[in-house]
């Protein structure tokens, strides 16, 4: 999972210098199109594994992780970006509620600790840059549709980290994988077809070398590898606790920015970036104390 989100983490620099040559939609249709081309000699390895509730719950999957791309693209057009990092990152709350409720299990005490630590480590990196009151003061402000949009896209990527260790314990993971990246690609061309028509987001595919790069990084380390990691290994560890590691993408994500654009952290910064640490680090440690002491 750490794997996964330093991956993750690279893309920021790399998303930011893309886009400026592609619409957003399409710029994620071909990533994840291209990922699906890497994909396919799996499908026909692994087809006698393939079953209607198999491709169903992958093509679940697929629907809510393309809902947490559009949601989050879309946001950024009405937010600030500082307060589409706060508000994404807010998932972390969201997983173990969510993880009660469908997957019937309760986060553990370590757990708990993390996300409070955690949450606290998330406001201080995300006002990285501004004081506190600045930030309070952007946060606090008027609440847009952007805001809500953004909002959407947390859940979103909550619900997808809490119905992918539901589903891959009952599915073959490759068979998920593969649905996962299909019926993203499919839905990114059709959400850029209904954009482009509702005038919300004009074509755009200018090939660079920026593009190129950004949809090869994308593509072949952002979604192929992290998909097939991510399914493949989230069912060892909990849904809470996957959500905690996941927060540390803005953290690579800063470090990537510092050594590609010398993009500088604040103190506040580096405070926050402790706190997501050591949430990490308190739920590993607590958990294990409370596990050898026989306590749940």
């Amino acid at each position: 999972m750490l794997i996964v989100t330093l991956l993750w983490g690279a893309t920021f620099v790399i998303v930011k210098e893309s886009l400026a040559d592609a619409s957003s939609m399409l710029f994620i249709a071909v990533r994840f199109t291209l990922a699906g081309i890497l994909i396919t000699p799996f499908l026909f390895k692994y087809k006698h594994h393939f079953d209607k509730n198999s491709a169903i719950a992958g093509s679940i999957l697929g629907f809510i992780l393309f809902m947490g791309f559009a949601t989050q693209t879309v946001g950024l057009k009405f937010t600030s970006a500082t307060k589409s990092g706060f508000f994404t990152s807010t998932a972390v709350v969201m997983v173990p509620f969510l993880q009660i409720f469908i997957s019937k299990r309760k986060p553990t005490l370590g757990s708990i600790a993390g996300v409070l630590l955690v949450s606290a480590g998330i406001v201080f990196f995300s006002s990285s840059g501004k004081s506190i009151n600045e930030f309070i003061g952007e946060i606090g402000g008027d609440f847009n549709i952007g805001d809500a949009l953004t909002l959407v896209c947390a859940f979103f990527f909550a619900l997808y980290i809490v119905y992918l260790d539901k589903a891959s314990k009952k599915h073959n993971f490759w068979v998920l994988t593969i649905m996962q990246i299909y019926a993203t690609a499919v839905l990114a061309f059709l959400a850029g077809v209904i954009f482009s028509a509702g005038n919300i987001e004009p074509v755009k595919f200018n090939l660079t070398s920026n593009l190129i790069t950004g949809i090869l990084y994308t593509a072949i380390f952002a979604t192929f590898i992290t998909t097939i990691l991510h399914t493949r290994y989230q069912k060892l560890i909990s849904p809470t606790k996957a959500g905690l590691i996941f927060t540390l993408e803005p953290v690579f994500a800063a470090v990537f920015a510092f050594f590609a654009i010398n993009e500088k952290i604040s103190n506040l910064g580096f405070i926050g970036a402790v706190l997501i640490f050591g949430g990490l680090i308190t739920s590993e440690i607590l958990d294990f104390l409370l596990n050898k002491n026989g306590t749940k």
